[in-house]
């Protein structure tokens, strides 16, 4: 009598826990966190550049003849170098420090450190700090920097950026260069060649910041939240003119 009641409960159970089962099968899983990266031992200066970084690119973009959204829109990392010495008599040269980050799925990533250093020969003399700006159009260029150097020119084809109105109707000659250089001095802002100069990794601050042995190439490829948030500034300022994620 008692048994047809029992395998009735029995089947009831059984669904239920199927449906259970199902349904926990079915729910998203939440997404992995994404590693931190190490942390170095002193970030006072790496902060310091990110700000600086952060600061030159802000004003840029806030003036009337800056880049525009959608060229930016359109690179993959952008560097920036807040007041690279240009100095000599007759023989020239440069030398500054700067920031980059590349576009990750997650948004702009944690910020590498990089030095540019180049030199010049012509008439010329005294002495002036330039604000540069590089957008990385494509990631081959890239590859090379983070893997020992990059020759702007030689390694990866450079060009003048074009500025305000103009990068909309710009033509070919800009838009199938790997990188576009832009440089600030006294108030001006427009395209600049950089060919000849050197870009690579700044092992002193990367060391500083991160700790040694973690290279540019794993920097870039982690999203900025894993950075520490003293050297934040520099991605979160990209990531209020340009929020698209790579795919």
């Amino acid at each position: 009598m008692h048994r047809p009641i029992i395998c009735l409960v029995a089947a009831i159970c059984c669904q239920l826990a199927i449906a259970v089962t199902s349904s926990a099968q079915r729910k998203p899983k939440p997404p992995a966190t994404e590693a931190a990266l190490p942390r170095g031992s002193d970030l006072t200066e790496g902060a310091r550049q990110a700000e600086k970084a952060a600061g030159v690119f802000g004003e840029i973009m806030g003036s009337d003849n800056g880049i525009s959204t959608d060229l930016l829109n359109k690179a993959e990392c952008v560097a920036v170098f807040p007041s690279v010495i240009k100095a000599g008599f007759i023989l020239g040269g440069k030398a500054g420090r700067g920031v980059a980050s590349c576009r990750t799925k997650s948004g702009w990533s944690a910020p590498a450190f990089l030095e540019i250093k180049g030199g010049s020969v012509g008439f010329q003399i005294g002495a002036q700090a330039t604000d540069l700006i590089l957008l990385f159009m494509n990631r081959n260029g890239l590859k090379k920097l983070v893997n020992n150097k990059l020759e702007l020119g030689a390694d990866a084809s450079i060009a003048a950026g074009p500025v305000g109105r103009e990068a909309a109707a710009s033509t070919d000659a800009s838009m199938n260069a790997e990188i576009l250089s832009y440089s600030r001095s006294r108030g001006a802002f427009l395209g600049v060649s950089l060919k000849g100069s050197v870009v690579s990794p700044d092992k002193s601050d990367m060391d500083d910041t991160y700790g040694k042995g973690v290279t540019a190439l794993r920097v870039l490829a982690a999203g900025k939240d894993s950075a520490p948030s003293e050297v934040q500034v520099f991605p979160n300022k990209l990531g209020q003119y340009s929020s698209r994620k790579a795919t």
